[in-house]
């Protein structure tokens, strides 16, 4: 990959815990992604708010250990740090209790946020850390200073309505979705949603951005733009649980795409970092690239052993 320029990309929306049956862990998408971002290389910020609290004062012990800015960090001393609580099931899959309000409903705009955010080679933001109107009032005037703008969209029960959603939409260059969020977008809007692309097709002339990129989970990811389609499956692997994959799908797509390597070889790095991640406990695990590196060359190595019994 070539980084001979370092990428910088700043991260809007929620910072929190994670409150798991073994214990509590640091999260929030947009933290994920800065997260992994880092991981992979890139400078990554991220722009968020915690409570004058002592969870806030650990969640920037995190930050700051794990190399992640806490610059633009906000301290709000009339709500508390978010702590969510994350159940999982016999599949794996995650359900989240998110309460309401906390700090980062209500991140302030501030005017040196204007030149770093156009100074960045993407700005990544999602649905759920701007369910508040004060935090949704600076995600759009950032929008206005963003020359690469990543929606990652992140539905979570009640905290969105079909209008405030299609707003983000409009205002995307690429999106990110799963499938299940995919088919409810598409049930909004009246469009048919059994044929893929065509379903792809009529969002894109609905909504203006020019890239999307859904993920399937166990069947893999695919990405879109205007002129084609790339499809990549999921790799085998034993599943710790789903928190947080698809932030590091996203933050390994982005460190590929920023590094100009070709779409495929971005997305099928993107589906290597989910499954690394989903092999782990917990959104942000302690890895280097190298270790992830290696895990990929294993994958392949063990399908290339398949490939020639």
């Amino acid at each position: 990959m070539n980084l001979s320029k370092i990428k910088s990309v700043v991260c809007f929306g929620e910072i929190l815990w994670d409150i798991l049956p073994d214990g509590k862990r640091p999260g929030g998408a947009p933290m994920n992604v800065a997260y992994h971002l880092y991981k992979l290389g890139l400078q990554s910020h991220l722009i968020s708010s915690i409570g004058n609290d002592k969870a806030g004062i650990e969640l920037l012990d995190f930050l700051n250990r794990i190399g992640v800015s806490s610059d633009w960090i906000q301290t709000n001393a009339h709500y508390d740090t978010s702590q969510v609580l994350a159940s999982i099931n016999q599949a794996n899959e995650v359900s989240y209790e998110i309460v309401a309000p906390v700090a980062w409903d209500y991140i302030h705009w501030d005017n040196e946020m204007e030149q770093l955010i156009k100074a960045a080679d993407a700005f990544v933001f999602g649905s759920l850390g701007s369910r508040n109107e004060t935090s949704r009032a600076t995600l759009i005037k950032m929008l206005e200073h963003a020359s690469y703008k990543v929606f990652d969209v992140n539905l979570r029960a009640p905290h969105y309505s079909p209008e405030f959603v299609s707003d983000l939409l409009r205002h995307a260059d690429m999106v990110k979705i799963n499938a299940a969020e995919l088919c409810l977008i598409a049930e909004w809007n009246g469009i048919d949603y059994s044929k893929e692309l065509e379903c792809i097709e009529a969002i894109f002339s609905k909504f203006g951005m020019n890239e999307i990129l859904i993920t399937k989970g166990a069947h893999g990811a695919t990405y879109y733009n205007r002129n084609l389609t790339y499809e990549y499956p999921a790799y085998s692997i034993n599943v710790a649980d789903t928190i947080g994959s698809g932030d590091s799908f996203l933050a390994a797509f982005l460190a590929m795409k920023l590094a100009d390597e070709p779409l495929e070889i971005a997305l099928d790095y993107a589906v290597a970092m989910g499954a690394f991640i989903t092999a782990q406990s917990g959104a942000c695990p302690e890895y280097s690239k190298f270790d992830f590196d290696r895990f990929i060359w294993k994958r392949k190595w063990c399908e290339s052993l398949k490939l020639t019994k």
